[in-house]
């Protein structure tokens, strides 16, 4: 499996959830980011627990601002 991407069968919401930066499975992970990979086919997205929020300060997605055009 590659380490940048979600666990085949994870949802946005239950108990078997993964964190991206603890590298490990978290039963609150929120996404964080979307990164884009340019040309090709999609990208990935980047998920974090609440302690691993919290420590490092991380904001998920939905928080964002969205950048003025």
């Amino acid at each position: 499996m590659d380490s940048n991407t979600r666990p085949s069968g994870a949802s946005e919401a239950g108990p078997s959830l993964y964190c991206h930066w603890h590298k490990g499975p978290s039963g609150t992970a929120t996404l964080i980011d979307v990164v884009d990979q340019g040309s090709g086919p999609g990208g990935y997205h980047l998920y974090a627990c609440d302690p691993c929020m919290e420590q490092l300060h991380l904001t998920p997605l939905s928080e964002r601002g969205r950048a003025a055009s």
